[in-house]
């Protein structure tokens, strides 16, 4: 199985050559021009993330996701979403890494197996890194207001949340 990444990339590269070659393409010029895009795309999106990232940073160093968690953990409860995966949902929609790391964290606290552990890896799968992707990509095209795009994104990430903690609740019971 190693061995196919090996052999698929050369592979990859020597198709395109050959295919640029019978279609009568510079591939140089071509790649160049790319390269000239790519660093175009990265300097129009470069002051979105890097404000992003000293955002989350900010968030993270003032305790501002912990000191949430606990006001937000006895409402929690109520609704059957364990509290320990608080600081998950508030991440994730902000922190691909940073979601990572609480991940990884449940899950050497927890374990893969237990109902927090289950809860947090569907979550983790199935909510989107909503700030970064809306950086990037409005971003690199340019586009300055968001319109209903950020309130319909967190909602999606909260119902994501939600059948979450459903659907690993239901499978536990039922399975």
């Amino acid at each position: 199985m190693d061995k196919i990444g090996l052999y698929f990339v050369p592979l990859i590269i020597a198709l395109t050559v050959i295919w640029g070659a019978v279609k009568k393409v510079d591939l140089f010029e071509s790649f160049r021009e790319g390269a000239k895009e790519g660093i175009s795309s990265l300097i129009s999106v470069a002051p979105s993330l890097v404000g992003l990232i000293i955002a989350v940073n900010m968030l993270s160093g003032s305790g501002f996701f912990e000191l949430t968690s606990a006001y937000l953990g006895p409402v929690c409860s109520r609704l059957g979403i364990p509290p320990e995966v608080i600081p998950l949902g508030l991440i994730r929609p902000v922190s691909g890494s940073g979601s990572f790391a609480v991940l990884s964290s449940l899950l050497e606290r927890y374990g893969p197996d237990s109902s927090v552990g289950k809860i947090a890896s569907v979550m983790a799968g199935s909510t989107e890194t909503t700030f970064y992707a809306i950086a990037v990509y409005y971003g690199a095209a340019g586009v300055k207001k968001t319109g209903c795009t950020v309130p319909a994104a967190l909602l999606a990430d909260f119902c994501s949340v939600v059948f979450a903690v459903m659907t690993v609740q239901v499978t536990e019971t039922h399975f």
